[in-house]
């Protein structure tokens, strides 16, 4: 069953409010929306610490230590590059978990190697691996936006579970 926004961002608040933990996110195609749902919840200051908006390559770089090295071989819409978001994100920040998003929302910027609706995921914890995923989503601008949201809330879901038990 695929869970709202809202019901995502209050269940890693709890998650991570019971931990005494911290979260951040790091997003590029999103532009904030992970955050932007994240600081909906009342009470979010108690486990949201900040977020990165790396729209562009440079503020990947800037902000989040991003290597020119990486994203010029695999392209800023890969898993390599969302990895060393959330190890940017993670380092820049009190978050004891972080989550980063990069992909391509259209209806422009699509290739045939990386289609419209192409995002990576990358998420992982400051004492631990970061995992990542590439997702293929359907729909328009909009759809793909809330989609990739959506998923980046349940992997730190799974991340905070992880923590929790």
């Amino acid at each position: 069953m695929k869970q709202p926004i809202e019901a995502l961002a209050v269940r890693l608040g709890r998650a991570l409010k019971g931990r005494g933990w911290m979260a951040s996110t790091a997003e590029s195609c999103t532009g904030g929306g992970v955050a932007y749902a994240i600081t909906e919840v009342s009470g979010s200051s108690a486990w949201f610490d900040r977020s990165f908006i790396t729209y562009s390559n440079e503020a990947k770089q800037q902000m989040l230590g991003v290597r020119t090295g990486t994203l010029a071989e695999h392209g800023a819409v890969s898993g390599p590059v969302v990895i060393e978001m959330v190890a940017g994100a993670l380092a820049q920040s009190r978050a004891d978990v972080a989550v980063a998003i990069s992909g391509i929302a259209g209806p422009d910027g699509g290739t045939p190697d990386k289609p419209v609706g192409t995002v990576w995921i990358g998420w992982g914890l400051r004492a631990g691996p970061a995992q990542a995923a590439c997702y293929h989503f359907a729909g328009d601008r909009q759809g793909v936006r809330e989609q990739a949201v959506a998923t980046a809330l349940r992997h730190l879901c799974e991340a905070a579970d992880a923590i929790s038990t």
